[in-house]
């Protein structure tokens, strides 16, 4: 670059990168190699609670398990962005979000775009208060109904304060996040595989099996989408096949804080209580891809690959899966359940067909799953925001002697006083649905985002091949065809 031009990462007003060596990658060998990935721990935790556990069940109990096949096409898209959001933390060390800041026309505005979006999809707390049904489950033994909301919202409201509390302790956010979700997946995994295979006919696994290929065991024909389809409830299950909109953004948030790559030499975000006081860097440190940095890269890279393709994409398939066999072998097909005892309509139908024993274990799982899932939802909403206010704001980095956790934690509060606000307004899962279509445009934004981020600010040698370009493309017109679907269903093409 000649003297006295501006450097293209800062040509919407942030810093320019700092130049360092790219620190060397852990062994990632046998028993090593929990301790190397964990991002894609932490996401296919979120993904779990979020559509794997709500949002398909109630899709394929109300159309059948042929839209499978939805599940298999994003979760597809969504690795390969995940691994492209992670590609950029790797060369830098900064979250995906500050290389969109640093893109035109300006970074405020990328700030205020990606602020709201945020918002507007996870800043409704809809996993507390769906978890809140199972909790009125466990306690008086039947379905909650609508004369039941006050309580509900009750149990709500102490489930979304016991995640800020959670968030309060433990040294490295991301850290206690990850080992939560190691116990999540194997656990919960492991135990939907022994129920369905003690529990479910075989019906349901080869309808599971086919439907990953869009083809309905019940009419023995291929079918795409159902007669009558309800557009809200697709959109939903299309974005949240996996994590979906912004919760996959928050993936390179915690690649930050897990020190991949460059990352190293960033700092992370501390507990309030146990952390103490970390300097987390505003800007990023980027490397010269000589041959040893290279060398380096690549197996940085495998350790991504397997992070994201090896946990995030085959369990996002598992996690879907067996829900949807055991939702679809014990609630009758055409039912709708997203009402305030969404999560606890299966513990209800096993009750009055296999016995109360099993129904308890079931929503004890309901009540993991989601509070787990608010709990990295809140962490991630939460950091998204700080990052941005920290990149883009002098003055919040020198308050408190340069104490990031002086920024993450007053967010927190508020996030959670709006929290018991929107608890308050409709029902939980409406509230999820509603965030999951926001996702879906989140996911159109951002793909085509990445892949300007990618192949303008990357040196040549790390920008990703014409496949994978290709491919982000086709997930913006894939999630596009879903927000547009779902847009018309609230406004007929009629009334346009």
């Amino acid at each position: 670059m000649k003297p006295g031009t501006m450097a293209p990462e800062s040509i919407s007003g942030l810093e320019a990168w700092r130049r360092a060596e790219l620190p060397a990658p852990p062994v990632a060998r046998g028993v090593g190699l929990l301790g190397v990935i964990g991002p894609g721990t932490i996401i296919l935790g979120v993904s779990i609670g979020s559509g794997e556990w709500l949002l398909g069940p109630a899709a394929f109990v109300k159309h059948g398990l042929a839209l499978l096949w939805v599940t298999l096409v994003a979760a597809i898209f969504q690795t390969i962005l995940n691994t492209e959001l992670m590609r950029y933390t790797l060369y830098t060390g900064e979250p995906a979000l500050t290389g969109f800041m640093r893109t035109r026309p300006r970074a405020g505005f990328w700030a205020g775009v990606y602020a709201l979006l945020f918002f507007v999809q996870v800043g409704w707390p809809g996993w507390a208060g769906t978890a809140a049904g199972a909790v009125f489950f466990l306690g008086t033994g039947r379905l909650a109904t609508p004369a039941d909301a006050g309580a509900v919202y009750v149990i709500g409201a102490a489930s979304l304060l016991l995640c800020v509390v959670v968030l309060l302790f433990g040294g490295r956010i991301e850290r206690t996040l990850e080992i939560l979700n190691w116990v999540l997946v194997v656990g919960i995994l492991g135990g939907l595989l022994v129920l369905c295979a003690l529990m479910a006919p075989a019906e349901g696994w080869w309808g599971a099996l086919a439907g990953f290929f869009a083809y309905d065991t019940r009419t023995q024909s291929f079918s795409l989408f159902p007669v009558a389809a309800d557009w809200a409830l697709l959109g939903a299950l299309a974005a949240y096949s996996g994590a979906g909109g912004v919760i996959n953004l928050m993936l390179s948030n915690w690649a930050r804080d897990k020190g991949f790559g460059m990352a190293q030499l960033a700092g992370y975000i501390p507990t309030a209580i146990g952390g103490g006081q970390v300097k987390l860097a505003h800007t990023g440190t980027v490397f010269e891809p000589c041959a040893e940095n290279l060398r380096r890269w690549r197996a940085w890279w495998r350790v991504i690959v397997l992070d994201q393709w090896g946990v995030f994409f085959c369990g996002a398939l598992l996690g879907m899966a067996l829900p949807a066999i055991l939702y679809t072998s014990f609630i009758a097909a055409g039912t709708d359940i997203r009402g305030l005892a969404v999560a606890s309509e299966l513990a209800g139908a096993m009750a009055e067909q296999r016995g109360a024993w099993l129904a308890t274990a079931v929503a004890v799982v309901s009540v993991w799953v989601l509070l787990k899932t608010q709990l990295d939802i809140l962490d991630g909403l939460v950091r998204a925001v700080t990052d941005i206010l920290w990149t883009g704001s002098r003055t919040l980095r020198e308050w408190r002697g340069g104490d990031v956790r002086w920024v993450y934690y007053p967010l927190l509060g508020l996030a959670a006083a709006w929290g018991l606000v929107a608890l308050r307004l409709t029902q939980p899962m409406q509230l999820l649905v509603l965030g999951a279509n926001i996702g879906g445009v989140a996911g159109v934004i951002s793909a085509l985002h990445i892949l300007r981020v990618n192949t303008t600010l990357l040196p040549r040698e790390l920008r990703p091949p014409m496949w994978r370009r290709v491919a982000l493309v086709a997930m913006a017109v894939f999630y596009g065809f879903f927000v547009v679907l779902w847009l018309n269903s609230l406004w007929p093409a009629a009334t346009w």
